[in-house]
């Protein structure tokens, strides 16, 4: 478990259909992994729970000879948590599988601004899955796909033994223009180590910027914004900024995470946004390194020389 979090961390799993979820998930239900893990499974889940795994079942909520619990989205997602940690808390993490069909990021913003689900459960990560063969096809016809991408921590290439190498090294290539701030894996058949996708402390604030993602890329209708640059930017009107980014500018950021140079401190201070929810604290001290405001936008209708003049004119000084 995440030490800087408190309670138990959530994993949300999406993908559009296809993608190789069902596989993962019943991998998660049916080895022996060692990890004792709730899987939430959406309305329209296909996962289909074989008796000889099941060892006990109280109403929709499945036991598994593993040690893991399988239930499905009755209603209110907050409703099913709530009836799942009364009745069952001894497991060490919770995955979610979210409907193929949309995006993930109204769900994470609710683990990260609902008190009722905060005071016991954290968001870990969220895991896009990718049909490696079929996803060129998918993102010409389905908007949402860039969505769920744009919301990743992990991205998982699946069916790879489907592509050739010059083909997987393209899509690794796209996938980093759509979000360079996400981790891509490959796999076959979704067999992957849970540890590639479970505790990454996705939305852990130190994990706000990583060094190697200052660039600016496109997708077809996600594209990455980052932006570096000397001086002093105000927090409370970051905030207040992203928020009126979309009136004001007619941009839409549905991410956003960084460092920023804040007057008066000697720390730096780590920000991270999903839709208008906003988080930040100060972190470690600059040291030797000089005072430098980074940032990684990602969203829809970015225009990388207006959103830094917005910026700029808004919240720096």
């Amino acid at each position: 478990m995440n030490p800087s979090k408190n309670g138990l961390p959530v994993t949300l799993l999406s993908g559009f259909l296809g993608s190789g979820k069902t596989t993962l998930l019943n991998y998660v239900l049916k080895q022996n992994h060692g990890k004792k893990i709730a899987v939430i499974e959406n309305e329209f889940g296909e996962i289909g729970i074989d008796s000889e795994f099941v060892i006990g079942a109280d109403q929709d909520i499945f036991e598994m000879s593993n040690g893991c619990i399988c239930c499905s989205i009755r209603g209110d997602l907050i409703e099913t948590l709530n009836r799942l940690l009364e009745q069952h808390k001894k497991f060490d993490h919770i995955l979610i599988e979210s409907t193929g069909l949309a995006s993930s990021g109204p769900i994470a913003q609710a683990f990260l601004i609902e008190d009722e689900i905060s005071k016991s459960l954290y968001l870990d990560g969220i895991i896009t899955m990718v049909d490696a063969k079929h996803i060129k096809n998918t993102l010409n016809e389905q908007e949402v796909v860039w969505e769920q991408i744009a919301f990743s921590n992990v991205i998982v290439l699946n069916k790879a033994d489907l592509v050739t190498e010059p083909e997987m090294e393209a899509l690794k290539k796209q996938m980093n223009q759509v979000n360079p701030t996400a981790t891509i894996c490959k796999t076959t058949h979704a067999v992957i180590s849970l540890n590639q996708v479970l505790n990454i402390g996705g939305f852990d604030l130190k994990n706000a910027l990583e060094p190697n993602i200052l660039h600016n890329e496109t997708g077809k209708n996600i594209s990455s914004v980052s932006l570096s640059f000397p001086g002093y930017i105000d927090p409370d009107r970051l905030k207040i900024w992203l928020q009126m980014l979309l009136l004001n500018e007619g941009m839409d950021v549905c991410r956003a995470k960084g460092v920023l140079n804040i007057k008066g401190s000697k720390e730096r201070y780590l920000f991270q946004s999903v839709y208008m929810m906003f988080e930040g604290r100060f972190d470690k001290p600059w040291g030797l390194d000089s005072p430098l405001n980074k940032m990684v936008f990602i969203g829809q209708n970015l225009n990388s020389q207006r959103l830094e003049e917005s910026l700029k004119n808004y919240a720096t000084f």
